[in-house]
C-alpha cells in the first residue's frame, strides 16, 4: 500500500488489532460522547459498518505494524470539487478514511457528502452550524480524529490544490519519525500550476516574511497540505489555538517549532483550483500578515525581558 511501507512510527499505538491481525483484536469502539457534545458545534454524521465506530481499515507495513490515517477535508461550497478529490484520494490511497468537515454549505455540499458516507464506511461527515474559518474547521476534524483513534491526521484541500496521490511522500516522512509532515511548494522539486506571478510572490514573501519574523526554518510556512503525528497534535493545546483563517497555518506550524518537534518538508505540485471558486481574498492574506508581526514581536519583547539567571538572585 503506498506510503505506509517501511519500519513503524515510534510511539504510535499498536496494543492490538482490528479481528486479532498481527495481534489482539481491538474490542468495538464507541462514539466518543465528546463528539456529540454541544461545545463540539457539529453534528457527526457516520455510516455504520460492520469493522465498528469510525472504519477501523488499516494498513501494514513491513514489520507488521498498523496505522490508522485519517485525511481531514473541509468544505464551504465545494459541491463540484469534492467528488473529484473524493475519488481520487480513495483511489491513490485507499488504506486512509476521510472526514469530510462542512460548515454548512448553501450548496449541498454536506448533503452530497453524507450521500459519500451511505456508500462507502470510509467517509465520515461532520456537519458543523456554519462558516467559522479554516482554522476551526480543522480544529474540529482533529478533535474528531484523535478521539476516533487515529494515529495520522492529514489536512487536505477540497479543491484538488492538493494532489491525493502525492499523500504517500507525507506519510512515508511520518512513518521514517517526522512529527509533522508538511507539502512544500517551495523546496527543490516543489512547483505551482496555473498560478499567476503575484499569487505566486504573495506565497513566497509570505513565507519568508513568517519565516524571519517567528525565527523558523520552514520553506513553506503557509502551506496547508499536512501530516501530522497524533502525539504531534495531543501536545498541541488545541484550545488553545485561535487563529482561523490563513495564518492558522502558519500558527500551527509555529507551535509545533517551538515544541523542538522535528518538521519535514517534502516537496508538491500545487494545482490552482479548477472547480468553484477560491475563498482566498486580500482581507484574508492582511489579517495573516497582522498576526505573524504580533507573535513575532511578542516573541521577541518576552525573550528581551527574560530575566538571566544572575538577575533573577
Amino acid at each position: 500500500m503506498p506510503g505506509i511501507t517501511g519500519p513503524g512510527l515510534a510511539g504510535l499505538s499498536t496494543a492490538c488489532r482490528p479481528g486479532g491481525v498481527h495481534g489482539p483484536a481491538c474490542p468495538t469502539p464507541q462514539p466518543p460522547k465528546e463528539c456529540l457534545s454541544a461545545s463540539y458545534n457539529g453534528e457527526l454524521r457516520q455510516n455504520a459498518s460492520r469493522h465498528g465506530w469510525p472504519g477501523t481499515l488499516t494498513a501494514p507495513s513491513r514489520k507488521g505494524l498498523f496505522l490508522r490515517v485519517l485525511t481531514i477535508i473541509p468544505t464551504y461550497n465545494e459541491l463540484e470539487s469534492l467528488p473529484v478529490t473524493l475519488g481520487r484520494l480513495r483511489a491513490a490511497v485507499p488504506e486512509s478514511d476521510v472526514l469530510v468537515v462542512d460548515d454548512n454549505s448553501p450548496d449541498g455540499t454536506g448533503q452530497l457528502a453524507d450521500e459519500f458516507a451511505a456508500s462507502d464506511h470510509q467517509v465520515h461527515v461532520l456537519h458543523r452550524k456554519g462558516k467559522e474559518g479554516l482554522g476551526a474547521a480543522y480544529i474540529a476534524g482533529f478533535k474528531w480524529g484523535l478521539a476516533a483513534g487515529y494515529d495520522v491526521l492529514v489536512e487536505m484541500d477540497a479543491d484538488g490544490s492538493h494532489k491525493p496521490e502525492q499523500l504517500p511522500l507525507l506519510l512515508d516522512a511520518v512513518k521514517d519519525g517526522a512529527d509533522l509532515a508538511m507539502g512544500s511548494r517551495w523546496v527543490p522539486g516543489g512547483s505551482v500550476v496555473n498560478w499567476p506571478l503575484y499569487r505566486q510572490a504573495i506565497s513566497r514573501i509570505g513565507s519568508t516574511y513568517a519565516r524571519i519574523m517567528l525565527g523558523v526554518k520552514i520553506k513553506d510556512v503557509t502551506g496547508g497540505y499536512r501530516a501530522f503525528k497524533r502525539s504531534t497534535l495531543e501536545a498541541l493545546k488545541l484550545d488553545e489555538v485561535e487563529s482561523v483563517g490563513y495564518g492558522f497555518q502558519v500558527d500551527l506550524a509555529w507551535r509545533v517549532a517551538k515544541l523542538g518537534l522535528r518538521i519535514e518538508e517534502r516537496p508538491i505540485t500545487f494545482v490552482e483550483r479548477e472547480l468553484g471558486a477560491s475563498k482566498m481574498s486580500g482581507n484574508i492574506v492582511v489579517e495573516a500578515m497582522i498576526n505573524v508581526t504580533k507573535w513575532g514581536l511578542a516573541a521577541r519583547w518576552a525573550k528581551l525581558t527574560r530575566k538571566s539567571p544572575v538577575a533573577a538572585k
